[in-house]
């Protein structure tokens, strides 16, 4: 995603402003958010057979903090803390399905016997004093691979620098044109990562995650497939938007028969990439009603990360409208992201049916318990752990619900 300059904050926040007056205005006008009314935000929402206490999403968020691809004390402390908010699914962050998917040497793999053994004593931790439905996101970097962690700069490390290995992506078109250029993949190549995907959708399996979702936005490998701004090939797998979308369906076919069919799996798809001649809302639509046919539970709605030159238009709640066309015009479920930060913000977005369920990734770690406080503020319930029951304050007596929390 964009990283955002001092020199552009006074705009982004001017139109913050405007936004949030625009959106307090509509709420008037309607009569404004009933405190003792308002739960829509906290009513249960069913991805296939799997039940969510609400709609608060915890969105997949890297940590670079891995070690050859395995979970750490790290992953145990972040998902632990993570998994007692209250939110109603939480996911796991990019994990890749092979070393060379990674986007950071420091990146969650689940490609490995080690791998598999240490993400399942974090999942069995989190198990044993949580009930919130874990899902998982599973990923190749493609191109964008072999690159810094972000507090050290997220450069590329070029293939003869320590760390760093040959990215590949779908054509020979490097991210930025000082990077390295991808190798191109070859059919035998493409099949390699199909079977990548499908092997760690079995190993998501035996750990016992509720749900998985394929990594389909932000400029990676199937990203990139889709986009006309990294697919230059004049194969079966380029050129037409058919053409395009094929790749990133066989993957989905593969995950989808690797992984019990009583579980969901869905897609992360970045609706538009913000340049001229790119993948944009009209292919998601296209791509959206074909995962549709194919068994898909959900469509998370993002946007951008295939380019250095895109032009993103900053404000809360900027990516809700998008999640809001695949919804009315797909008829899947959608999770809408993106400077979504306030409750009474999110609950509008679910009672006007703009989107089905809102992901939260930054707001999630600047304040763990944010469906904690979303939930005093609209008047509804959440479920807390009982070591946490006196914390509740005077003023919200009935804000915890007695929800056997920590049982499944």
């Amino acid at each position: 995603m964009k990283w955002v300059s001092q020199d552009m904050l006074p705009a982004i926040l001017m139109q913050t402003v405007e936004s949030v007056v625009r959106r307090r205005a509509v709420s008037i006008r309607r009569g404004g958010i009933n405190r003792a009314m308002s739960h829509h935000l906290f009513q249960p929402l069913q991805l296939g057979s799997l039940h969510l206490a609400n709609r608060i999403l915890i969105a997949p968020m890297c940590q670079y903090s891995a070690e050859e691809g395995s979970a750490t004390d790290w992953h145990l402390i972040h998902l632990g803390h993570l998994a007692l908010s209250g939110a109603g699914l939480l996911t796991l962050e990019a994990t890749a399905v092979s070393a060379r998917g990674r986007i950071s040497p420091g990146d969650l793999g689940l490609y490995s016997d080690e791998n598999e053994a240490a993400l399942a004593r974090v999942v069995g931790a989190v198990r044993k004093h949580s009930p919130i439905p874990l899902a998982i996101q599973l990923s190749h970097a493609g191109r964008k691979g072999s690159s810094r962690a972000p507090w050290d700069g997220g450069a590329q490390i070029r293939p003869d620098q320590a760390g760093g290995w040959k990215t590949e992506a779908p054509s020979a078109r490097p991210h930025s044109p000082d990077e390295e250029p991808p190798e191109a993949l070859d059919r035998a190549g493409m099949q390699r990562i199909r079977d990548d995907f499908a092997r760690a959708a079995r190993r998501a399996a035996r750990i016992g995650l509720d749900g998985i979702e394929l990594h389909g936005a932000h400029g990676y490998l199937l990203h990139q497939f889709l986009s006309p701004l990294a697919n230059a090939r004049t194969d079966e797998y380029g050129g037409s938007l058919e053409n395009r979308m094929r790749f990133p369906l066989e993957v989905f076919d593969a995950v989808r028969g690797a992984f019990p069919s009583d579980k969901p799996v869905w897609m992360r798809i970045s609706a538009t990439d913000w340049v001229p001649d790119g993948w944009d809302i009209d292919g998601t639509l296209a791509l959206s009603k074909v995962l549709k046919t194919r068994g898909c539970a959900a469509i998370h709605v993002s946007s951008g990360g295939v380019s250095p030159l895109q032009a993103i238009k900053l404000g809360p709640g900027y990516q809700v409208p998008f999640a809001q066309r695949v919804k009315a015009e797909v008829g899947l479920p959608t999770f809408a992201v993106g400077l979504i930060t306030e409750p009474e913000q999110a609950e509008a977005i679910i009672a006007e049916g703009e989107a089905d369920a809102v992901s939260l990734a930054r707001a999630m770690l600047y304040d763990p318990r944010w469906p904690w406080h979303a939930a005093a503020k609209l008047g509804a319930q959440v479920s807390a752990p009982k070591q946490y029951w006196r914390s509740q304050p005077r003023e919200y007596k009935e804000l915890f619900s007695a929800a056997k929390f920590g049982q499944r």
